[in-house]
């Protein structure tokens, strides 16, 4: 992860400068504008692999149409320091007309809007388990995944010896709590209490070449 702009920008003057059309993915983490690691074929393929098992879940509980799964947006922070470009978001479309710059910019700023925001863990895991869980926190987002299938995380986080792990973080009285599915167990989602997939077949997924 490379710093863009040594200067401190607002969230408008960097959605402002964002590129259009750029191959490179940017994001703004208090105040900073900062390039993303260019995204493996692993990593891809595993959110790819996760859109997918989503998308059959939303259709089998009758949510077609009502949620979605959109190719890019930005998730605008409580304190308007940082915005976030979401390896997955699923999206509430009856609460997206309260958001004042979906349409134009495709920018969510209201929890209610989501359902769940997803991260697949790459070389920045540090993002993800610290500064984007407690942002994500703070905001309300009712439930965020860290899927850590090649086992990045500190062993803090995950284990010694390190383990490939889905963290499911769900938002109880305002804080968060987390389980942590590894191997062959079934991932537990309080929004897709349907969900009919193992920790163990993401890693698969990941472990393909």
């Amino acid at each position: 992860m490379a710093q863009v702009l040594t200067k401190q920008v607002t969230f408008d003057e960097f959605i402002e400068w964002l590129p259009e059309n750029s191959e490179v993915r940017y994001e703004l983490h208090d105040g900073v504008i900062v390039e993303m690691p260019k995204p493996t074929g692993k990593h891809s393929t595993v959110t790819g692999f996760l859109i997918e098992e989503l998308l059959l879940t939303i259709i089998q509980m009758n949510k077609r149409g009502i949620w979605t799964i959109p190719r890019e947006s930005i998730v605008k922070t409580s304190n308007e320091k940082s915005g976030y470009e979401p390896d997955i978001i699923v999206l509430d479309q009856q609460a997206l007309g309260s958001e004042p710059r979906w349409e134009r910019e495709s920018i969510i700023e209201n929890a209610t809007s989501v359902k769940l925001i997803v991260e697949v863990v790459s070389t920045n895991w540090r993002d993800d388990y610290h500064k984007k869980l407690a942002d994500y926190e703070e905001m309300s987002i009712p439930e965020y995944w860290i899927v850590d299938y090649a086992a990045l995380g500190g062993r803090a986080l995950i284990g010694n010896p390190k383990q490939p792990t889905v963290s499911v973080y769900e938002l109880i009285e305002g804080e968060y709590q987390v389980s942590q599915f590894q191997q062959g167990s079934l991932i537990q989602s309080p929004t897709f209490p349907n969900l009919n997939l193992t920790a163990e077949q993401i890693f698969q997924v990941g472990r393909k070449r």
